[in-house]
């Protein structure tokens, strides 16, 4: 074990000490930091575009002026209303001139035909003749009362209506406690389990240097100088508690950037739903999820002569990681139906579709979590072994990759 450790740190060392990890390791970070400083400003840009009003000129013949100025502030319309007696003759070149302007007839031939005219200039907003609607009220109500309806009867018939989807569970009532409750058990599993896809991405794609780090060193025929020192076994326990190192503080760096940009951009709690019992759970996934990678890149690594002649089977173990994003769709969609399921017990996809279920879940269930787990742990045993009987033969092999019968000899050695 003291080998390992050697070798651990080793890796360690000579990878903060590469100019292009360090440059990589704050890359990312910035470049979506700074990402997200353009999308702030450009949503900063077209908030100020949208600041000017609107001016809405209207020619009341039926004196509802008020009304519509009620509800312009109502709906907080982006209005500046105007009493005009301008008549439609005048408006050609008023509006040519205009910007940001329209004029709006109200008289009462107009309103029983339910064809109210209103001009606008070229340059209106988008959505000023969806805003426009909001007059409907005012106008209704004229209308009401013209037919001699008591206040009562005008309240019942312009009462707006709501039409509110729900569901079964939805019969009970949830009082304000237990509606906050839910929203917070809600961010207490999607925060831990955020941070949890971001370790378990962290260090699978730093674990994948390890394919890269024994490939070279093949490469460069330096293994046999390292296996002078260390055991096969230890070498490879090293690599992998080593680049697992350089994952977390990966992780560190994105986390220095991530939690400072959600207080400021989100005025979010974070740490208070990130530091629950629930964060545990999620980080003991990710590194199980890790382990059982590493054992399938070191041991890989470990049957190429270099990077660049990797073949359709090494590519494909390559690709593992990425298994869960098959699952992302079903999951969503049904997060305890059959292929949710499925893919939480098939190992490698077990990390990221169990990560992805408990934070879907509001109730967890505890006995497909503990049976996951155990598959996983399995797993990772049966792959460190195999992984180690590759590692053991293929670090010492030259001049060509191995074929996938050649590792299966390897294995029933």
């Amino acid at each position: 074990m003291r080998n390992s450790i050697k070798v651990a740190k080793w890796e360690m060392k000579r990878n903060l000490k590469n100019k292009s990890y360090i440059i990589g390791l704050f890359m990312t970070p910035l470049i979506i930091l700074v990402f997200m400083l353009i999308s702030s400003f450009m949503s900063g840009s077209e908030d100020n575009t949208t600041t000017e009003r609107t001016d809405v000129y209207v020619n009341d013949q039926v004196k509802l002026f008020d009304e519509i100025g009620e509800t312009v502030k109502t709906h907080d319309l982006n209005w500046q209303i105007h009493q005009t007696d301008l008549d439609k003759a005048s408006l050609e070149h008023v509006l040519a001139s205009s910007e940001d302007t329209a004029y709006l007839f109200l008289t009462e031939e107009a309103i029983n035909q339910d064809k109210i005219p209103i001009f606008t200039s070229e340059d209106i907003p988008v959505n000023f003749m969806n805003e426009v609607q909001f007059l409907e009220g005012p106008i209704k109500l004229w209308q009401a009362k013209k037919l001699g309806l008591s206040d009562e009867e005008l309240a019942v018939v312009t009462a707006p209506l709501s039409f509110d989807e729900l569901s079964v569970d939805d019969l009970k009532e949830p009082s304000s406690s237990d509606k906050k409750e839910e929203h917070s058990t809600g961010l207490s599993q999607a925060v831990p389990g955020i941070f949890g896809g971001l370790i378990l991405l962290s260090i699978s794609i730093t674990g994948m240097y390890i394919f890269q780090s024994a490939s070279n060193e093949k490469k460069d025929k330096i293994a046999e100088i390292i296996l002078s020192s260390v055991t096969p076994g230890e070498l490879m326990q090293g690599k992998i508690v080593g680049y697992f190192v350089l994952g977390l503080i990966q992780v560190a760096v994105i986390l220095g950037f991530a939690v400072p940009i959600a207080l400021w951009k989100l005025d979010f709690p974070v740490l208070d739903y990130l530091l629950v019992p629930q964060t545990l759970l999620f980080i003991l996934i990710a590194i199980m999820g890790y382990l059982l990678f590493a054992s399938l890149f070191v041991g890989l690594g470990a049957t190429m002569t270099d990077m660049g002649s990797a073949g359709n089977f090494q590519g494909f173990v390559m690709m593992l990681p990425f298994l869960p994003f098959i699952f992302i769709t079903p999951v969503i969609g049904n997060p305890s139906g059959l292929i949710a399921k499925v893919g939480t017990y098939f190992p490698f996809s077990t990390p990221g579709v169990l990560m992805l279920r408990l934070v879907m879940l509001e109730e967890w269930p505890w006995l497909e979590i503990g049976i996951a787990l155990v598959i996983l742990a399995i797993s990772i045993w049966l792959f460190m072994k195999l992984a180690g009987k590759i590692f053991k033969v293929g670090i010492l092999m030259y001049g060509k990759n191995a074929t996938p019968k050649e590792i299966w000899r390897w294995l029933t050695a």
